[in-house]
């Protein structure tokens, strides 16, 4: 019973990925590209299984108990990135199972980071097929977490419950309506990008995958050197405005749509968020300016498009930001661990923990001033509750523990330091390029050992399903009934 309505959804989750990998079988037959059959072939095997699990395990489910949601979460997660690495494999465009999985791994996570070089001869097929798994990716964990993740209580993410005076019945129903508002809003901004990049001098093709990389904060791209390609300032500008919109709570979008009104603090995350990017932006533009004596306009340009992009957790480049010098090498990797907004595509710890963290701070200054004193931690006019505060910063340090030890296993497979401090930071942010000659935005994932590959995949995904999600499954109290 625990395991079947996890194998029943899993089933159906590789079915639709099965159905979705048509898509690439019509971009290459319509480009002419005969490496459709590997679609055709992934497909047969991804609805064969999928449809095999389902059936054999259908039923009727009544409830999903919290223990059924982190493996449902967990489990279903690997399946797929297990099943779409299929495709690059029988493509050819990678010969081994390892780097096909970190890259299906890159894509569902939205992370961005690849291992394949030459993009601009690759098939049409696969192109379209990395920015699938990034559309799809950004999706589903926009559901996750709305939908599961504040009731699975997850690192302070209880704070995005229903209110508590809504009952059980009532609870579903708003869900369902708010995913499928989400999910219509997401394909909205995603065909708004694909049009606005269409006429910012992309070919139709390129459009589309770019835009179904950005809405996602995936960050792939059908060009080695990422966005640098089209030295465009317009297309760079169209890719900020929806780099943005995406790290944006989607939420948010439905509540604007509704006209109903908008809690409190999920605005004060949104304006947190912008004066954090707007620091950032300032502070580097300054640097490039008075320290590399570029001019401002040309500074203002890279320091905008890349400092977006990372602070997003898109992971586009237009140049190597790497060339600035230690300060900007420091600044982009403190980007990393920031995030966007909860209930958007972005990874990372995101804002509102930084917001609370920030919070409980100002109220242990005061408090140890003052002993006596009644301090709540409060954003705005919301009051957090003790195990609230208690979740997010368990979260942040367990956040800081996981980088330290998976970099340490990263120098203990022979990478160095900075490129393996900046891509563990960039695995587990989903944010794709690292820093260095080999990660760097001007490089690929492809040197590293194969089983760095390994360790990073897991990164990504640890910290694509916020840490708690994956982790809780290795405690024994976990399989106690």
């Amino acid at each position: 019973m625990l395991f079947q309505p996890v194998l029943m959804l899993s089933g159906y989750f590789i079915t639709i990925l099965g159905i979705s990998m048509i898509i690439p079988i019509l971009a290459d037959v319509s480009f002419g590209n005969t490496d459709w059959h590997c679609f055709l072939y992934s497909s047969a095997i991804c609805i064969f299984v999928g449809q095999a699990m389902y059936l054999s395990n259908k039923g009727k489910i009544k409830k999903v108990t919290v223990q059924q949601g982190f493996l449902l979460t967990a489990v279903s997660w690997l399946l797929l990135v297990a099943f779409a690495a299929i495709p690059f494999v029988l493509s050819g465009i990678l010969t081994n199972y390892g780097d096909a999985f970190f890259e299906a791994m890159s894509g569902l996570t939205t992370t961005g980071a690849t291992v394949i070089t030459g993009l601009e001869a690759a098939p049409p097929g696969i192109l379209l097929w990395r920015s699938i798994l990034n559309f799809l990716g950004g999706v589903g964990i926009i559901v996750l977490a709305v939908a599961v993740f504040p009731f699975l209580s997850v690192g302070g993410m209880q704070i995005f419950k229903m209110e508590s005076s809504e009952t059980a019945e009532k609870i579903v129903p708003k869900i369902k309506i708010l995913t499928r508002s989400i999910i219509l809003i997401y394909l909205a901004l995603n065909f708004a990008c694909m049009v606005f990049l269409y006429l910012s001098g992309m070919n139709l093709f390129d459009a589309l995958n770019h835009a179904l990389a950005t809405i996602a904060t995936g960050g792939f791209s059908t060009k080695d050197s990422s966005i640098g390609y089209y030295n465009s300032p317009l297309i760079e500008f169209v890719l900020i405005v929806f780099m943005i919109s995406g790290a944006l709570p989607l939420t948010y979008y439905v509540s604007m749509l509704q006209k109903s009104k908008i809690d409190a603090f999920r605005t004060s995350q949104i304006k947190s968020f912008f004066k954090v990017l707007f620091f950032i932006i300032a502070i580097l533009t300054l640097y490039r300016v008075k320290v590399h004596d570029v001019s401002f306009l040309n500074a203002l340009r890279e320091v905008a498009f890349n400092v977006t992009s990372i602070l997003t957790d898109c992971g586009f480049a237009s140049t190597d930001y790497g060339l600035w010098g230690h300060f900007s090498i420091g600044m982009f990797l403190v980007i990393t661990f920031i995030g966007g907004c909860t209930g958007s595509t972005s990874g990372a710890i995101k804002i509102f923990r930084w917001q609370i963290l920030g919070a409980y701070i100002k109220r242990t200054f005061v408090i140890s001033k003052d002993p006596n004193r009644v301090y709540p931690t409060k954003i705005g006019k919301k009051t957090f509750a003790s195990d609230e505060i208690s979740s997010v910063i368990a979260f942040i340090a367990l956040y800081f523990i996981c980088f330290a030890v998976i970099t340490l296993l990263l120098c203990f497979n022979g990478v160095d330091f900075l490129s393996s401090a900046s891509a563990v930071s960039a695995s587990m942010a989903n944010s794709g390029p690292g820093l260095g000659d080999i990660v760097g935005p001007a490089g690929t994932y492809k040197p590293l050992p194969y089983n760095a590959k390994w360790i990073l995949s897991f990164a990504m995904l640890l910290g694509r399903l916020e840490l708690f999600t994956l982790l809780v499954i290795f405690t024994p109290s976990f399989w106690k009934k």
